[in-house]
């Protein structure tokens, strides 16, 4: 799975505890490059009908309340 080529590094003890916690049966060279990953650039596609099972006209009317509320506190 990975190539292995020895690196000594250090770590606090308080990282080294972190890591122990999280690895679960992994090894740290496993959690070290999950938690490192680039995470991967969303697409604005991936939020395509992510409001269709939303009640919009509810949330206009409470951005609008809102929005009421805040400019009278500034008269």
């Amino acid at each position: 799975m990975y190539t292995y080529m020895t690196k000594v590094i250090s770590i606090s003890d308080e990282a080294y505890e972190e890591l122990s916690r999280i690895k679960d049966g992994s090894s740290f060279t496993e959690i070290i490059i999950e938690l490192t990953k680039e995470k991967k650039k969303k697409s604005i596609m991936d939020l395509a009908g992510a409001w269709k099972n939303i009640d919009t006209d509810k949330i206009k009317g409470e951005i609008y309340k809102e929005r009421k509320i805040s400019s009278r506190r500034f008269k």
